[in-house]
């Protein structure tokens, strides 16, 4: 298996592609200007708080007021309120917590206006991204993520990651950091901490509690509102989060990220330094790489699969909802059942690949196609989950219904990201979707045809697809014949749909 990442870096933004075995799973676009980023923290105002919602509003600078839950407070907000306080009045200069007198955690069915008042001085974090029409969702229970560990202020809890599953493990890393984590606060300790010795797991608390004291050092002349701590850049936290030893490419085009990732890799995992390296070439970077290709046939509203399946993807104020069909799919080898479960089980794989590329979240509902034995549903639920086990962001699935459908939630602290795929209609007003979207299923079949050994070969398909396919040098017909020794004859079809075409042989059969 290979894990390659490329990075394209333009003037006002940096775009990140995550591949898997050269196929496209990830990709996040960052502004270099954006504001309102997960895991940052702002000195701000509440604006409004309301009972009725149980919720504040809180003036974050951002055109909508952000979003602030009671229990998204902590229970140890009041503690907090009370250092912020004496930090804006001189009187608190320790900003470690040692000796710091905490107060009593607030009542978890408590009501908003018990402890916030409006044009009341709060410090909050980001932890979902303005969305929509919403502003920025907050919370005042902080916490800085690291290495190996999460920081949070207030606390004396240590807990741990439930992927770590030895139990002898789990006591001692518990034991290590409870023998090392400053006093006053909490320490969650990260999956990738596993089999860590205990200096590198203390190297990382002194980090986290450097950016503690720096975000302090800024609070009592901080104006009002403002953001006091910034989240790392993506590639930053990339490496800190996801980046490990199964990685076999980073390239960027940007000699400065390049520099940065590069130092970021030799402190993680020194013999992986090599597998950095900087794009000089005239090629585009993400031409080279092969993405741009695939953002087209990935982010469009119809997503081509294998063996002629196809999903049709449709997103809603409310939820997104995914239908998958066979196409033009015939398997007289196999029952309708069996050909039922082999193409919900290509779909459950695209499904979550595309739920995590195009970062969709809130509630997903997928119909798959019926399928009457319940032992067929539960192994492609089955299936589902395992597929959607490496996802970073948390989700539920539930089993198939009678319909066929299966519901699934997953965490959104970020806008779903949509891409543009449909072009200017060449021959009259309005868009097409892209060629190049079926371009590559169409490649596809015709490898298939030619290792059959099937010869004097024609194309019928729709009249935009066959002057796509013929026009310009090397147009793509020109390459199959480089690459095939196979010369393609296009016919094109008024009366086909954009999506619909045939190969035929030498006597006009269709045989695709």
């Amino acid at each position: 298996m290979s894990k390659e990442l490329i990075i394209r870096s333009s003037s006002n933004a940096v775009d990140f592609a995550l591949s898997k075995d050269g196929k496209l799973i990830e990709l996040h676009k960052e502004d270099k200007d954006k504001s309102f980023v997960v895991g940052d923290v702002y000195i701000a105002n509440i604006r409004k708080a309301l009972p009725g919602l149980n919720a504040a509003f809180v003036d974050v600078g951002y055109e909508k007021d952000g979003f602030l839950h009671y229990h998204d407070l902590g229970p140890q907000v009041s503690s907090l309120q009370k250092f912020l306080k004496g930090i804006k009045t001189g009187k608190q200069k320790n900003y470690d917590l040692k000796n710091f007198p905490f107060e009593k955690d607030i009542d978890k069915n408590g009501v908003i206006t018990d402890v916030l008042k409006s044009n009341q001085t709060v410090l909050v974090q980001v932890v979902k991204e303005p969305i929509s029409t919403k502003g920025p969702r907050l919370s005042s229970e902080l916490s800085f993520p690291g290495r190996y560990v999460v920081l949070v202020p207030f606390s004396n809890r240590v807990s741990i990651s439930q992927k770590i599953q030895d139990r002898e493990e789990k006591d001692r890393l518990k034991r290590l950091v409870k023998s090392i984590k400053p006093k006053g606060f909490g320490v969650i300790i990260r999956t990738v901490a596993e089999g860590k010795k205990v200096a590198d797991l203390d190297k990382d608390i002194q980090k986290l509690m450097n950016r503690w004291r720096g975000m302090c050092k800024k609070l009592k002349n901080a104006h009002h509102p403002s953001r006091v701590l910034s989240e790392l850049n993506w590639a930053s936290s990339f490496m800190r989060d996801i980046f490990n030893d199964s990685f076999t490419s980073i390239c960027t085009n940007d000699e400065e990220l390049y520099e940065q990732i590069k130092d970021r890799v030799a402190s993680l995992l020194p013999d992986k330094e090599s597998i950095v390296k900087l794009y000089k070439k005239q090629t585009p970077i993400f031409e080279k790489f092969g993405i741009e290709r695939q953002i087209k046939t990935a982010f469009g509203r119809t997503v081509s699969m294998a063996k002629g399946a196809y999903l049709v993807i449709d997103h809603t104020e409310a939820m997104h909802v995914i239908d998958v069909n066979s196409g033009n799919r015939s398997n007289k080898t196999k029952n309708q059942e069996d050909t039922a479960l082999e193409v919900n089980l290509i779909s459950a794989t695209e499904v979550a690949r595309q739920l995590r590329l195009r970062d969709m979240g809130g509630i997903i509902v997928v119909d798959f196609i019926d399928m009457r034995k319940a032992e067929n549903r539960k192994a492609l639920f089955n299936h589902l989950v395992e597929a959607m086990k490496d996802d970073p962001a948390k989700h539920k699935i539930l089993p198939p219904t009678r319909f066929g459908l299966i519901q699934i939630t997953r965490q959104r602290v970020r806008p779903a990201i949509k891409i543009k795929t449909r072009e200017e209609n060449p021959n009259g007003k309005g868009e097409i979707e892209a060629p190049i979207v079926i371009l590559d299923k169409i490649k596809a079949d015709l490898q298939k045809l030619i290792k059959k050994d099937h010869k004097n070969l024609s194309l019928s398909t729709h009249p935009f697809i066959a002057a796509y396919l013929t026009k310009g040098f090397p147009s793509p017909r020109s390459k199959w014949f480089f690459d095939h020794k196979r010369w393609v004859k296009i016919l094109p079809r008024d009366a086909y749909t954009y999506l619909e075409y045939h190969f035929h042989d030498k006597d006009g059969n269709i045989i695709n």
